[in-house]
């Protein structure tokens, strides 16, 4: 447990991960701001996580840029640059650090030399920490429900498991522009990168789902980001249907903007996963990792995660697709059957 004698502790996260393991952070970020109100909480994450800062500013007051450090993959490090961070970490004089990048080999050891009041976090046998801050590393546990038992060991209630992505008004004023078919238009969102090329499924799948929806009257929409604009292009070639490709003209908010209004999301299970999740968008989802406990969104009826590292059946989902759309076509139908009927003072009338 975590106990504070200011009125305004100061909380330091330390989280130097990419979009979609942030998010998954997002509940237990919530559970803290609940327990401590009127902390400042900050963020030690890459340099790209400002802007994540700058959406969840209701849980997270400053991001300070974590310079890297040996072992850990995301940041290149220099000693200068630790060094300096060092002395800036200990003159800011944590109340606590809360260690939510790991299992704690590399980090917890890190972490204490940048001096906080507390120490708490996640730990290892072969890294063990105080019992009272720390936590074992719940391996098996989905990555949302894993800071939240870190949270309730240190006496923080959970507020729930939703994640979130808040959208700006400027979002989707630059969603209209890019995309004016939204609000009148049903369409499906395509997305077919993924950081590594091992955890990218075949744009030959893609392209066969894709034209699948498109020839039952959904618009095609393709996103990814100006680096993956060369995997979106060569799904657009090997697709027959028209294709709007946005791959490379929106940014994070947009896309999430526009998957917040799509009928569904295709993709790999990346950080678009999270977003649908946070919008409650329905999706399909291919796990690449072998990690679909860790990673998959919580509402399986929303949301259908195909283990690729298991089961290769592109039949399977592409049956749930067909599903899905027939679904689709079933609720649309008695809508339609629906709006023909007037109110009458005996009650339904048929036109």
């Amino acid at each position: 447990m975590i106990q504070f004698n200011e009125e305004q502790p100061k909380i330091a996260l330390f989280r130097a991960l990419q979009l979609g393991d942030m998010l998954c952070a997002v509940p237990a970020f919530r559970a803290l701001r609940h327990a401590f109100p009127t902390a400042e909480i900050t963020l030690i994450g890459l340099p790209w996580a400002e802007s994540f800062v700058k959406r969840f500013n209701k849980y997270i007051d400053r991001h300070i840029v974590f310079p890297g450090y040996p072992g850990l993959p995301e940041q290149p490090f220099s000693q200068q640059a630790w060094d300096g961070f060092v002395t800036r970490m200990q003159q800011e004089e944590f109340d606590c650090i809360i260690q939510m990048q790991g299992n704690g080999t590399i980090v917890n050891e890190m972490l204490q030399q940048l001096q906080p009041r507390q120490l708490a976090g996640f730990h290892r046998f072969d890294c063990r920490m105080n019992d009272e801050t720390f936590i074992e590393y719940p391996e098996k546990e989905h990555e949302i429900n894993r800071h939240l038992l870190l949270m309730q060991h240190l006496g923080i209630q959970g507020y729930g498991t939703q994640l979130e992505f808040p959208i700006t008004e400027q979002e989707e004023t630059g969603l209209l522009q890019v995309a004016p078919f939204v609000h009148r238009e049903k369409y499906i969102v395509v997305h077919p990168g993924s950081r590594g090329s091992d955890r990218r499924w075949s744009p030959f799948y893609f392209a066969t789902l894709a034209d699948h929806c498109a020839k039952n009257g959904y618009r095609v929409v393709i996103t990814g980001t100006p680096e993956e604009t060369y995997i979106t292009e060569y799904l657009e070639a090997l697709m027959d249907q028209p294709v709007t490709n946005l791959a490379g003209k929106t940014s994070v908010g947009v896309v999430a903007a526009l998957i917040e209004h799509a009928r569904l999301l295709i993709a790999n299970c990346t950080g678009v996963s999270h977003i649908a999740a946070a919008t409650k968008t329905p999706s399909l989802i291919i796990s690449m990792d072998g990690e679909p406990h860790r990673w998959e969104p919580l509402n399986k009826q929303l949301h259908h995660v195909f283990d690729w590292t298991k089961k290769r059946s592109f039949t399977e989902v592409h049956h749930k697709l067909i599903e899905w759309l027939d679904q689709k076509e079933r609720e649309a139908y008695g809508l339609s059957k629906f709006s023909r009927m007037q109110v009458g003072e005996q009650g339904f009338i048929i036109e």
